[in-house]
């Protein structure tokens, strides 16, 4: 198979390119040496990325956190496939490259825009709660909310999963090769094996004493109970087995037989945590088709996926907020960067009060990203001090309903790809495991979600209830923020990225570097990180972005520098395809 980049050039354009250069995060040297023997193609690519300019294709495009899963994307696209076709692919294999952040074990939100139709369509595939558990769920006898990994590793946290059924609705809706086909290349891989990458050891080590807590994860992961280091080669063969069962009998072969039996025998079994899933939760299983949120800013529209996420609701409060002054200055300027963190704060005092599986609470959706109402947050900002307190707005309801706030914990993971195929359709998908590794079960080659510890640990606040609480069938309050920019009815960018609660923060100022700062989309995913949900201000440690700190603590902010570790791919779409891949992964954009 045979595919190019086109119009690729390594050369800075400009003084003005040249600084926001200077100023980007800069790729790990590991992360090029790992990937340059897949293809020419792939290096290529690699070679953009550490230059720091965007992959330029005239025909499609893949952007995505591994290098194996962009060529099994791009080998799709390069066979005629559709944007739904790569997409199955590209999850496919992430699940087996990057375990610990997504996979077939988890759940995932799809922005899909069908170029026939000139119509946007997003898909929900998220986990849901077993129909056994309960608002108490994660609390201690006292009623009190249990600690975070004590909730997390184990069967009491997995969520029925709902990425195979995803993988399978869009491709039986907008897909065009054969569906075994596009899990061939991951099968494959499996068997053959790939190089542990830099990152993926990384995390093993770091993680090595929960992963050693089961047996199949520990052999897997840790094989005679040495972490697996960068370089080994890795096989997979239960991995293959279970994609070739579903190759022949679809995302049926998931949710029924003998892969769903050791499923709930595993989440049932786990030794010190047992979990509540049951055989009738696979098979009840349905993806949800859900409508689009869209929110005005800059003559475009910020589309992506409504409650159970509150990622588009969010990110659309924030730039509606932004949309009513001016933060050309750029993203070295104080000022702009107190507007953008105090707007973030306001939205997640909404967030936090309100947004739920909209299926179980009221949400006020559209009254949550309504001009008038954002405008109205707006006037908050008018002063010249970080705001000393922050509260939930009075967006307008068609029904009256009171919600404490929430109290649940999200802690980076996850994995976001972008497509754009030769037919204009686009795929933007974010998808989830939830914490790095899960709940750390493995079964079939595959690694169990921890996906219920996104609803809130607490079920009330004195005696008012907390709308993303745990109910049976309900699915977590997710951040997952998956993108599509429009224009004139027409997508223009497509982006996403992992990171727990801190997506919101990550996608949101990297639409303003694109769209407020003229950055291309490789500068907007490599601009230093400056993030506010709840009061504390995070400066990415080590980049430009630490010089904020006298300012912004001078403005009233606490202020605090740490690692902030995005994975935002994007796709912009004009004359020529544009891709960016964010350095603090491993990922690469990829076209012809």
């Amino acid at each position: 198979m045979r595919y190019f980049l086109s119009g690729l050039t390594l050369l800075a354009a400009s003084a003005v390119h040249a600084q926001q250069a200077a100023d980007a995060v800069q790729p790990e040297a590991a992360t090029q040496g790992a990937f340059q023997a897949i293809s020419p193609e792939v290096a290529t690519a690699l070679d953009a990325k550490f230059a720091g300019v965007p992959v330029e294709a005239q025909n499609w495009m893949v952007a995505a956190a591994n290098p194996w899963a962009v060529k099994a994307g791009a080998d799709a696209l390069a066979n005629g496939g559709s944007a739904a076709d790569a997409l199955v692919a590209v999850q496919a294999m992430l699940g087996l490259v990057e375990p610990q952040s997504s996979g077939i074990g988890g759940g995932a939100f799809l922005v899909y825009y069908d170029a026939e139709t000139a119509t946007l369509t997003t898909l929900d595939g998220r986990e849901t709660a077993p129909l056994a558990a309960t608002p108490r769920l994660f609390q201690d006898g006292d009623g009190e909310p249990l600690g975070f990994y004590d909730a997390v590793v184990g069967g009491l946290s997995v969520g029925t999963p709902g990425t195979p059924a995803l993988m399978e609705d869009a491709h039986v809706r907008w897909g065009k090769l054969p569906w075994a086909d596009l899990l061939a290349p991951a099968i494959e891989r499996a068997e053959s094996g790939f190089d542990v990458s830099p990152r993926l050891a990384g995390l093993i080590e770091g993680d090595a004493e929960r992963l050693g807590r089961f047996a199949a994860t520990s052999e897997y992961f840790m094989p005679g109970g040495t972490p697996l280091a960068a370089g080994d080669l890795l096989q997979n063969q239960a991995y293959a087995d279970t994609l070739r069962a579903m190759a022949d009998g679809g995302a049926r072969a998931f949710y029924t037989g003998d892969i769903a039996a050791d499923i709930v025998a595993t989440v049932q079994g786990a030794e010190g945590n047992p979990g509540v899933l049951s055989a009738v939760d696979l098979s009840i299983y349905r993806v949800k088709e859900r409508p689009p949120v869209c929110a005005t800013y800059r003559a475009h529209n910020v589309c992506g996926m409504g409650p159970p996420s509150s990622g588009a609701l969010t990110v659309g409060q924030i730039l509606g907020i932004l949309e009513n002054y001016d933060l050309s200055a750029g993203p070295n300027d104080p000022e702009v960067r107190r507007l953008i963190g105090d707007a973030s704060r306001l939205a997640f005092a909404d967030r936090g009060r309100y947004m739920a599986d909209s299926d179980f609470v009221p949400v006020p959706t559209e009254g949550l990203v309504a001009p008038a109402y954002l405008a109205e947050r707006a006037k908050l900002l008018g002063g010249d001090a970080a705001l000393a307190e922050v509260a939930p707005g009075t967006p307008e309801f068609d029904h009256a309903l009171i919600w404490a706030d929430d109290a649940s914990i999200e802690l980076p993971s996850t994995s976001h790809f972008v497509i754009v195929d030769a037919m204009g359709n686009v795929a933007s998908m974010t998808t989830t495991i939830e914490n790095g590794f899960g709940s750390r079960l493995m079964v079939r080659g595959f690694l169990l979600n921890n996906e219920l510890t996104d609803f809130s640990f607490r079920s009330q606040a004195d005696g008012v209830p907390i709308a993303n609480r745990v109910e049976p069938g309900k699915r977590p309050r997710s951040s997952m923020a998956p993108s599509i920019v429009m224009k004139d009815g027409a997508p223009v960018l497509a982006i996403g990225s992992p990171g727990g609660s801190r997506i919101i923060g990550y996608v949101a100022e990297s639409i303003i570097a694109h769209l407020d700062w003229g950055m291309d989309v490789q500068q907007a995913v490599s601009v230093p990180h400056a993030v506010n949900r709840f009061g504390k201000y995070d400066v990415e440690e080590g980049t430009s972005a630490e010089a904020l700190t006298e300012a912004l603590t001078g403005m009233g902010f606490e202020v605090g520098a740490r690692a902030l570790t995005s994975g935002l791919h994007a796709i912009s779409i004009g004359e020529t395809l544009k891709g960016g891949a964010d350095p603090r992964r491993e990922g690469i954009a990829l076209g012809q």
